[in-house]
């Protein structure tokens, strides 16, 4: 068989070895013969999945797997190709925070000039460089090509000496081959409190870890105070994260975002109080049960998953489904969520929710309360969400008052009324069972008034086909940039609730009905407080001096003993024709 050798002076290559090519990372999988060539070739996987044109097979020929479940993570390489230099631990703090190297200073001893001795050039540079390395906390050397502890491991104290001091440590996208390479780092620095290794491709982590994890004088030793760990986007099995964790007593947050998690095959050791599993695989909150038994729990981020449901079709709630209570926060922020079902068994699954994110979910475009699927928006999405949940305290990153419940849960009941309006009269309670909170609800506020259309031609003696003529006025300068007044006429029914008004509103000035008070000018004059028993300010003086402050233009009178008479319309379930007593009303829109 015809052995091939590279060309006299070409770089040696391993499998497994990590390597950087114009500063891009990659693992060299295969060292071989392609079918159809005369030469060998490097089968690499890159860090970055998009760089490459295939995951390992060439002409329906596979060569080597990646990890990378990317059909574009791989890419054959000549072996003549030359790599990136790799440096060590020391060598990459150096080269960031003390850039001229005191090992390449020339130390040319004493200068004379006319006889007198200058300076001793060098030694107080290395002394300064020194001191600003022994007192760094914060260390970032990711991407740096870094594979080793130090240029000479006989120097086993030397980490500990030149920066000693370090508590956070970032070597995420380098050059590591095996976990044990990492630990020869940071079991020196004892100030060490939180390490990032996000972008790492070790190999042979379960062997590694095992044969390793009572060696305290190879790893970290059971006083290691390394509190926060960060695995992202290091395509390690969960099974080896746990393993990993052992390591590590003393660890209460962990992140492990975008490894293709699917499930979570075994649970962590308790003590974990924050756990972030970002843009994974998982697609139901069943795939990461095992995290119930977690009791130490207390913050879990799934954002950028695909979750869609509690469990499989179908499902019953039980204490299977339930977390600890110590589970205050969870993010579900940028998933499939499109069911309110999902929203009503959330306090059953997560009994100790107060903080929840869940922007960025199919469920904030539709309002689930009707056939028609109406786009309901972000803010009507927080109101709904708001009342579903009764013990949430912040949604959003937005902390929940008691006027936002009041306003909230008041305008779920009158969605409920409108989804009941829509059915037979007696099939009411198909409704009410769909929304678990509607009793709770009507005993606090009040069963809502059910509305119902009728058939053909509108009746004129129903309340909803009388229409009230508003005029809606923004005076300048309410919003930025808007200069001068806004002024909107519209005819709305009297059977619209007030928060369906506020709608209204809002999408004819483009304002957040939240942020907006709806102020009725009746157009009467009342008198100031402390002088309407003024025997001698009469109602004719009175009306006097209003028709005298009309008369010049202005609506100051005198002394301010009068003023016009106005009224907020309150947000509520109240039907806009009970609020207002006009059948053209001017409505001035202040901003809270």
């Amino acid at each position: 068989m015809h052995q091939s050798f590279p060309p006299l002076g070409s770089p040696t290559y391993n499998i497994g070895q990590r390597v950087s090519f114009d500063s891009n990372l990659c693992t060299i999988r295969y060292i071989g013969a392609v079918e159809g060539t005369d030469r060998e070739w490097l089968g690499v996987e890159w860090d970055e999945p998009s760089r490459g044109k295939h995951d390992g097979s060439h002409k329906g020929k596979r060569y080597f797997e990646c990890q990378s479940p990317s059909p574009t993570a791989a890419s054959f390489l000549r072996t003549t190709r030359v790599k990136d230099k790799e440096q060590s631990f020391l060598e990459a703090v150096r080269a960031k925070y003390a850039p001229d190297d005191p090992s390449r200073i020339d130390t040319m001893g004493q200068i004379e000039i006319s006889g007198k001795v200058v300076q001793e050039v060098g030694f107080d540079k290395i002394r300064e460089q020194q001191s600003q390395l022994h007192e760094l906390k914060i260390v970032l050397v990711d991407g740096m090509r870094i594979n080793k502890a130090q240029y000479d491991p006989r120097k086993h104290l030397e980490i500990s000496i030149v920066c000693p001091k370090i508590v956070e440590l970032d070597l995420s996208r380098n050059l590591f081959e095996n976990f044990w390479q990492i630990m020869e780092i940071s079991k020196h620095l004892v100030e060490l409190r939180k390490l990032r290794l996000n972008g790492n491709r070790l190999q042979n982590l379960g062997v590694d870890i095992s044969v390793h994890k009572s060696d305290v004088r190879s790893g970290p030793t059971e006083s290691s105070g390394i509190k926060d760990l960060e695995l992202d986007n290091t395509l390690i099995p969960w099974e080896d994260v746990k393993s990993i964790l052992m390591l590590f007593p003393p660890l209460t947050s962990l992140s492990a975002s975008s490894n293709y998690y699917k499930s979570l095959t075994c649970p962590l050791h308790n003590g974990i109080t924050s756990l972030t599993l970002e843009y994974n695989e998982f697609t139901m909150i069943w795939d990461i049960i095992l995290l119930r038994q977690l009791e130490s729990l207390e913050v879990l981020h799934l954002k950028g998953n695909k979750i869609s449901s509690i469990d499989k079709e179908g499902y019953q709630l039980s204490s299977f489904h339930a977390f600890g209570t110590r589970l205050r926060y969870v993010d579900l922020s940028y998933n499939a969520i499109a069911n309110w079902n999902f929203i009503d068994d959330l306090p059953q699954v997560f009994p100790g929710l107060e903080e929840l994110r869940l922007s960025h979910n199919p469920v904030y475009n539709y309002n689930g309360l009707s056939k028609q699927n109406e786009n309901i928006g972000s803010e009507e999405g927080y109101m709904l969400t708001v009342a579903r949940l009764k013990d949430l305290k912040s949604l959003n990153f937005s902390k929940i008052t008691q006027t936002d419940r009041m306003n909230a849960e008041g305008f779920y009941l009158s969605r409920i009324a409108k989804e009941m309006a829509e059915v037979l009269e007696g099939e009411e309670s198909t409704v009410i069972s769909r929304h678990k909170r509607y009793t709770e609800l009507s005993k606090q506020y009040g069963a809502p008034t059910v509305v119902r259309k009728t058939e053909g031609a509108v009746n004129p003696d129903f309340l909803e086909a009388r229409l009230i003529k508003f005029t809606f006025h923004l005076p300048a300068n309410t919003q930025a940039g808007q200069q001068e007044a806004i002024i909107k006429v519209r005819e709305i029914p009297k059977s619209f609730d007030v928060y369906r008004v506020k709608g209204i509103v809002r999408k004819l000035f483009d304002i957040p009905p939240m942020n907006i008070r709806l102020i009725w000018e009746t157009g009467e004059w009342d008198p100031v407080a402390g002088y309407e028993d003024d025997e001698e300010d009469s109602d004719d003086e009175g009306g006097a001096r209003v028709k005298e402050a009309e008369a010049d233009g202005t609506t100051t009178q005198e002394k301010g003993r009068w003023m016009k008479r106005e009224i907020e319309i309150e947000d509520g379930t109240r039907q806009i024709g009970f609020c207002v007593d006009s059948i053209e009303p001017m409505v001035r829109i202040e901003m809270r």
